[in-house]
């Protein structure tokens, strides 16, 4: 699912360049659905989009936004990462399968028991005190309609993360430039949200 719907969404910010050189990243949040022990760690499971929902942030992703980048993805050999917090440092454990379907974009993966933050995680899951999942991505072709809402019709999917709550109603990083290196884009996704929780700190 996405930050929307419900009590999970949180719109993106403003529109802040706060790194520049970086492409447009957003944020979604949903909680995930189901979990299971699992040889090796634990399974997690859910939709990390919902299409034709309004979130909080006045966005719809349509049907079939996420196809594009997907079909990119495994043509690279590449696979979407599965983060902790987004810290592109904590790798926690693999998404074996991101699929659209009718309803959305599904995500199914493991939490591997052999990374340490993995264990902490998996533990934090069973005491309920994590409960979701946030996605990062770049929108790369969107409209509005006659009620101001972003229809999203194509996303570029960068990662799905394993977080506590969302950071701040204005979790998403703006640059300029069309060609960057992905590890640099995820150390400033980093950078952005130590600032969030910095702020949040303060609050």
């Amino acid at each position: 699912m996405g930050y929307d719907v419900g009590n999970f969404g949180f719109g993106p910010e403003s529109g802040k360049d706060v790194s520049a050189g970086m492409p447009l990243l957003e944020r979604k949040f949903m909680a995930f659905q189901e979990v299971a022990k699992v040889e090796g760690g634990t399974e997690i499971s859910g939709y990390a989009s919902l299409f034709g929902a309004v979130d909080q942030g006045g966005d719809v992703v349509e049907a079939g936004a996420y196809g594009v980048s997907l079909k990119a993805v495994a043509k690279a050999g590449r696979n979407i990462k599965m983060l902790w917090q987004h810290d592109p440092a904590q790798p926690i454990g693999v998404w074996d399968v991101v699929r659209e379907d009718a309803k959305g974009l599904f995500v199914k993966g493991r939490i591997l028991d052999s990374v340490e933050k993995g264990r902490e995680a998996a533990a934090l899951i069973a005491a309920g005190a994590i409960d979701g999942l946030s996605i990062g991505y770049r929108t790369v072709k969107a409209t509005k309609n006659t009620k101001g809402q972003r229809l999203l019709a194509e996303l570029e999917l960068w990662e799905v993360s394993l977080v506590t709550f969302p950071m701040l109603p204005s979790a998403r990083v703006a640059a300029k430039g069309d060609v960057i290196a992905v590890g640099d884009i995820l150390r400033d996704m980093a950078a952005s949200f130590e600032g969030a929780r910095a702020e949040m700190a303060r609050r």
